[in-house]
């Protein structure tokens, strides 16, 4: 399903919306809520929202579990660490326990820490394929999405939950949720925005399947929902 919406106001606003009912959903179908948050742009204005009033009130955080869909392997200080603008724009502000957020950030290499996050998640789910309740991704003006890239090895990946990889073109490694991981999810919601992604969000959601050129085409969970919550300017080349 396709949203679209005038604003990034109007669109974080929805996503606001849909993190507090997938909460309350959760916690009351089987007494916890998972999310996988995201980085970049595209989340800071719905986390700062979920800090405020009346959001921050509506979401039982003591039941919350927070993992990332993807990191740059950057420690927990730097400016480009997803976790740390997670940190700072919204899980400082809201009353959840520290043993139930999980960044993906440790001292090992990014290899080895990949299999200790996967461990953490088979843990997390009792030993079964990890189904998160809520999946907030975003998407590049190349069409990738978490760290999945285009022409990367990880995009074949089949049977990882987590895999690190060192992404030649930054210089540096990304650790990032595998495709088939993702689309156990019941709900992904991809915020979009912004003329740029305009040309790669046609691609993906009207072009020709090739997820080796845009691999948010890999995004298909087979028992859950995708919403797209895209403004204007984003959808400015879909046909419809």
């Amino acid at each position: 399903m396709i949203k679209v919406f005038e604003s990034t106001a109007q669109l974080s606003k929805e996503a606001v919306e849909i993190f507090v009912q997938s909460a309350q959903e959760a916690v009351q179908e089987h007494g916890r809520f998972t999310v996988a948050l995201t980085g970049g742009s595209s989340p800071e204005q719905l986390y700062k929202l979920l800090a405020q009033s009346p959001y921050r009130e509506l979401v039982p955080w003591d039941k919350t579990y927070v993992f990332w869909g993807d990191e740059r392997w950057v420690n927990l200080t730097d400016d480009r660490s997803n976790a740390r603008m997670a940190f700072e724009t919204l899980l400082h502000h809201v009353p959840i326990s520290k043993s139930h957020i999980f960044p993906m950030w440790g001292e090992q290499s990014p290899e080895d820490f990949s299999l200790i996050y996967e461990k953490r998640l088979l843990n997390h789910f009792n030993g079964q394929a990890p189904r998160f309740d809520l999946i907030l991704l975003g998407m590049g003006d190349d069409g990738h999405t978490a760290s999945l890239f285009p022409g990367t090895p990880v995009l074949h990946e089949t049977e990882r939950l987590v895999k690190a990889y060192y992404l030649e073109p930054q210089s540096m490694y990304r650790i990032t949720l595998t495709a088939p991981c993702i689309n156990q999810a019941k709900k992904i919601v991809f915020m979009t925005f912004g003329e740029k992604k305009a040309k790669a969000l046609r691609e993906v959601l009207e072009g020709d399947r090739n997820p080796e050129q845009y691999p948010s085409q890999l995004i298909q969970p087979a028992r859950g929902e995708t919403l797209w919550l895209v403004d204007k300017a984003a959808a400015s080349l879909l046909s419809e």
